[in-house]
C-alpha cells in the first residue's frame, strides 16, 4: 500500500466531471480531501492524500494525467523560506497537525511538511512572510 498527499489543479474543462469519482471506482484508491477550491469555468485545485495499492496507484495517476489534470506532490510545493524565518513561533498555535513545531533544545522552529495539510492557516500569521504556499 502506499499513501500519498497530491495537489490536483483541473483545467476549467474538467471542473465538472467525476473525476475523483472515476479514480475511486475504477483504479482502487482511498482518499481524503485536505482542501478544495473548484467553482464552475475556472480551475480547480484539490489537495488530496491518495492510498491503495503501487500499481492502482501508479495507473491511477496515468488516468488523472491522460484527462489533463496537473499532478504535483504536495510536499515539494509547501516551503518555509529559511532565511526569513526568524523562529518567533507565532505559526506552532494555529498549525492544526504539528507540522511546524519548536525544537525544545534549540528554541528554532521545525517544520516537518510530511505533516503538512496545506491548509495555509500560518501564511497570515507569520509576521515576517517565512511560509510559502505554490501550488
Amino acid at each position: 500500500m502506499i499513501t500519498k498527499r497530491i495537489v490536483l489543479k483541473f483545467p476549467p474543462r474538467l471542473v465538472d466531471q467525476p473525476i475523483i469519482c472515476k479514480l475511486v471506482k475504477e483504479h482502487n484508491m482511498e482518499f481524503n480531501i485536505l482542501k478544495a477550491h473548484v467553482t464552475p469555468q475556472e480551475e480547480g485545485l484539490l489537495v488530496l492524500e491518495l492510498k491503495g495499492k503501487n500499481e492502482d496507484y501508479k495507473k491511477g495517476i496515468d488516468y488523472l494525467n491522460k484527462m489533463g489534470v496537473v499532478v504535483q506532490s504536495l510536499n515539494q510545493d509547501i516551503i518555509r523560506n529559511e532565511v526569513k524565518c526568524t523562529h518567533c513561533g507565532a505559526c506552532i498555535t494555529i498549525c492544526p497537525t504539528g507540522a511546524l513545531a519548536i525544537d525544545t533544545v534549540t528554541k528554532k522552529v521545525n517544520f516537518y511538511n510530511d505533516k503538512c495539510i496545506a491548509c495555509e492557516l500560518c501564511i497570515p500569521v507569520c509576521p515576517v512572510k517565512a511560509m510559502e504556499i505554490h501550488f
